[in-house]
């Protein structure tokens, strides 16, 4: 007796290649939208910008490598900060905040600070790196 066998018959290229690449393609599409970039949203001057300021309407802060913050000089606090924003912000109307960063500064210090300009909704904000300037010690 001899037995029948069934003749195998090859799938070659059967498509099952391009559904996992398909599946692949959906799934970094999906990913992709859990990617969110959580920093700072400011509102920063163009840079064909003509806008000009006063010396008076300059807040320039210092925070030094230990994390303390200055204004023209004088030692404050945050809310010492956030009282001469306000009250800035009420004399002129054009003002902007400089803020000067020792490269030693905690970041969280900057963090809290940024943070503060945000929270005032301070129009024109800028940072430097960069040492205290001698008239500011």
């Amino acid at each position: 007796m001899t037995i029948k066998r069934r003749k195998r018959t090859v799938l070659g290229d059967s498509g099952a290649s391009s559904d996992i690449a398909f599946l692949l393609i959906i799934y970094f599409i999906v990913i992709a939208g859990f990617n969110v970039n959580k920093g700072f949203l400011l509102t920063l001057p163009a840079t064909d910008s003509r806008r000009l300021i006063h010396k008076d309407e300059l807040f320039r802060f210092y925070l030094d490598s230990g994390g303390g913050l200055s204004l023209r000089g004088e030692p404050c606090d945050r809310a010492g900060a956030e009282r001469e924003i306000r009250q800035g912000m009420e004399t002129h109307p054009n003002m902007a905040v400089l803020l000067t960063v020792d490269p030693r500064t905690p970041w969280q210090a900057v963090v809290e600070f940024v943070e503060l300009a945000q929270d005032l909704e301070v129009d024109s904000f800028s940072f430097v790196m960069g040492e205290l300037p001698v008239e500011a010690l």
